[in-house]
C-alpha cells in the first residue's frame, strides 16, 4: 500500500463515528439498574440514550428491558462492556448493535 493510500484509508476511519447500542433484559429488580449503569460510570462514559422500560415477560414474570447508546466507543471496549453486562446477577440477554454515520451524513 502507498503511503498516499494508507494515508486515505486512516482518514476515511477517522471520518466514521458510529453509536453503539446496547439492549439488556433482566429481572425487573431493583440492583439491575444501577450494576448496569455503572459498567459505562467507571470508564467515564454517559449514555447518551437511555431507555428503560418494565413488561410482561415470556413466563408471566415482570422483565426490565433496557435499551442504551453510547457514542464513540471503541469496539473492543464495547464488546468488554457486554460481556460484563452477561454476568451481572438477574440480567437474562444482552444484544448489542452498531450504527454507523458519515461525516457527510451528520452534516445534512
Amino acid at each position: 500500500m502507498t503511503d498516499h493510500a494508507f494515508a486515505a484509508s486512516r482518514h476515511d476511519a477517522h471520518s466514521q463515528k458510529s453509536v453503539f447500542c446496547f439492549s439488556v433484559h433482566a429481572a425487573a429488580e431493583p440492583d439491575v439498574m444501577p450494576r448496569v449503569l455503572e459498567l459505562f460510570a467507571k470508564r467515564n462514559l454517559v449514555p447518551s440514550s437511555w431507555h428503560s422500560t418494565v413488561a410482561e415477560g415470556l413466563r408471566g414474570y415482570e422483565e426490565l428491558q433496557i435499551d442504551i447508546q453510547i457514542q464513540q466507543l471503541e469496539a473492543r471496549v464495547a464488546e468488554h462492556i457486554a460481556r460484563c453486562l452477561r454476568q451481572i446477577i438477574h440480567v437474562n440477554t444482552v444484544l448489542t448493535s452498531e450504527k454507523g454515520y458519515s461525516n457527510s451524513a451528520l452534516s445534512a
